[in-house]
């Protein structure tokens, strides 16, 4: 099969597959069949199957990854409608990211370390909770493996979906600006998406979290894991 077409059929599966399995999620509303974890478990399937390499699958997955540019930028249309409720909260919000994101990153880092792991693990770790393109950047910086730090994003982000608004409203976390900042700290991109799904203003709330606690851990990740891994 042509190379071309190999690209087109890939992204035209993945695409496919995401919009069945987000029809699935809203129609069960079971956190079981996130969008994300199902798709991907049924294209590693057909991958397994078919032949398929992962090699072969990286050129139309470079594509889709890309477009996360343009969809990220789309955030800002319901943060624009709810500008308002931003403004009046900004220095609760500010600092409430700042402290959300450092906690994750100080207990992720902590966790793994008095478990044990290897310091490459630990610092591959570090960044977890924010958006991949950034966390490859600073697992380079504090010493970490891009690939591993990668795997740990889309995992915290996976898991994060799936427990998180259960989670929340487990403890009585109903104000959606809680709910959206909770999400967006902690599951950055997968987490947004989901949010979103319950409120503009949720969404709005979680894309400021995930964008402001990807800035916020840029600034201080190269000095402060470095010194949590060898504390």
């Amino acid at each position: 099969m042509p190379a071309t077409m190999l690209v087109f059929l890939t992204i035209l599966l993945t695409v496919i597959l995401y919009l069945i399995s987000r029809k699935i999620f809203l129609q069960t509303k079971n956190p079981i069949f996130n969008p994300v974890l199902l798709s991907t478990t049924v294209i590693i399937i057909i991958f397994h199957y078919t032949g398929i390499t992962f090699e072969q699958y990286k050129p139309g997955k470079d594509i889709m990854t890309f477009l996360l540019g343009p969809a990220t930028v789309a955030l800002a249309f319901p943060l624009y409608l709810n500008r308002a409720t931003l403004l009046q909260t900004f220095l609760p919000i500010l600092f409430g990211i700042c402290f959300g994101a450092l906690a994750t990153l100080t207990t992720a880092v902590l966790l793994a370390k008095f478990s044990g792991l290897d310091a490459l693990i630990v610092a591959s770790i570090a960044p977890k909770s924010i958006t991949a393109p950034i966390a490859i950047e600073i697992s380079r910086l504090t010493g970490g493996d891009p690939a591993i730090a990668v795997a740990f994003v889309v995992f915290t982000g996976t898991l994060g979906t799936i427990i998180g608004p259960s989670l929340l409203s487990s403890c009585k976390i109903t104000n959606p600006i809680a709910r959206g900042l909770a999400m967006g700290v902690t599951a950055h991109g997968q987490g947004t998406a989901t949010i979103l799904q319950e409120g503009a203003l949720q969404g709005a709330m979680a894309g400021v979290a995930m964008a402001v606690a990807a800035i916020f851990i840029s600034f201080i990740a190269p000095l402060y894991v470095p010194w949590l891994v060898h504390l």
